[in-house]
């Protein structure tokens, strides 16, 4: 291990460090099982519906990692959908707060039990509150994107989403509101093409490739293989790169797997396409920057720590019934559960907010 060299490349491209990529080989890890232990969830009557991410962690985990993470106009605002969870654990959420979710547990601090698994809202890094409906991430994101056009600075808005919701009035809405002369924003939009809609496939349904549909705007588009990490690290630095400094949009398309299917709705088995995480150790094997068994241990000890977070959302509260008609509309910051507090939800004395 000692023998191990770093690898520098060019072009907005971080120092391959050992350390980095084996840091995103964890975070991949980390994102698949949490997945798995989520989807064995509603397998055994402990969740009520899944959905997530596995086959997009090369493409979100890199996202991630690269966000100016904080709150307010000078970071960068996300409007993600429900196969977020690698950029989110990315950014330095925990996995016991996905299962949480899964669970419908009070304790879950992103909805506290009020929302799907994979749904996300984390104020003090500007991830914004998710909606189950698809795409309608594109539209919130126009009024970030605006807010940080006339702020000024380097923080920008970053917006994913599928192919399917690429049909959708929404999408076409960013396009346009995001490239109006004179008044362009600052957006970084993405869209992972796992080509399906729920069950359609995208080869009944799109005349043209995605990525043609943003370059009829005049926005800088880039196509990529996104199950490969190296790909897409750089077009995400080079998309960030451009939206930061032009304080125009910039759009992704990248083709993933969809390893598990659409959802729990159609049982979550696991599909027979390219895991990128595979793919990703190969390349670690190869430069001989981790042993097999190393990498294999990797999963294990992921493995062990799902089960044990299991154990403990296990025996955790749910949402009480007079909380149905809570957290509708804004409320004052002492009602909020933090659960980064020592205090319990409900309990007056919890000044944390989310």
């Amino acid at each position: 291990m000692d023998e191990r060299k770093n690898r520098t490349t060019q072009n907005g491209m971080p120092d391959w460090t050992p350390q980095l990529q084996l840091r995103i080989h964890d975070l991949m890890v980390t994102t698949r099982t949490v997945e798995e232990q989520a989807i064995r969830m509603v397998r055994s009557g402990d969740g009520w519906f899944w959905i997530g991410a596995p086959g997009e962690e090369a493409l979100s985990a890199p996202l991630g990692l690269q966000v100016r993470k904080g709150q307010g106009l000078d970071n960068d605002y996300l409007h993600l959908h429900y196969r977020s969870s690698p950029i989110v654990l990315a950014m330095g959420a925990q996995p016991i707060d996905i299962l949480r979710q899964m669970g419908a547990k009070a304790t879950d601090p992103f909805s506290r039990g009020r929302n799907f698994v994979n749904h996300f809202a984390i104020r003090k890094w500007n991830v914004a509150p998710m909606a189950p409906t698809i795409e309608t991430q594109f539209s919130i994101a126009i009024g970030t994107g605006i807010a940080q056009r006339r702020h000024g600075g380097t923080g920008i808005t970053i917006v994913n989403g599928g192919d399917g919701g690429t049909h959708e009035g929404d999408f076409a809405t960013c396009l346009v509101w995001s490239t109006r002369p004179g008044n362009e924003l600052p957006i970084l939009m993405v869209t992972a093409n796992n080509k399906y809609a729920i069950s359609t496939g995208s080869c009944t349904q799109h005349g043209t490739p995605i990525v043609e549909r943003a370059k009829a705007f005049g926005i800088p588009s880039r196509s990529i293989d996104g199950n490969d990490v190296y790909s897409s690290w750089k077009a995400i630095a080079e998309g960030m790169e451009y939206v930061r400094s032009e304080r125009k949009p910039f759009f992704i398309e990248a083709s993933v797997s969809r390893l598990n299917g659409h959802s729990s709705s159609s049982g979550a088995n696991r599909v027979e396409e390219e895991d990128c995480i595979l793919r990703f150790e190969e390349k670690l094997l190869h430069q001989e920057l981790a042993t097999r068994k190393e990498l294999d241990r990797v999963w294990e000890k992921r493995r062990e720590e799902m089960a044990q977070a299991y154990e403990i959302v296990k025996s955790e509260p749910f949402p009480p019934g007079e909380d149905i008609y809570r957290y509708i509309f804004a409320e004052p910051k002492d009602q909020y559960y933090d659960p980064g507090s020592k205090s319990q939800p409900g309990d007056s004395n919890n000044k944390g907010g989310r």
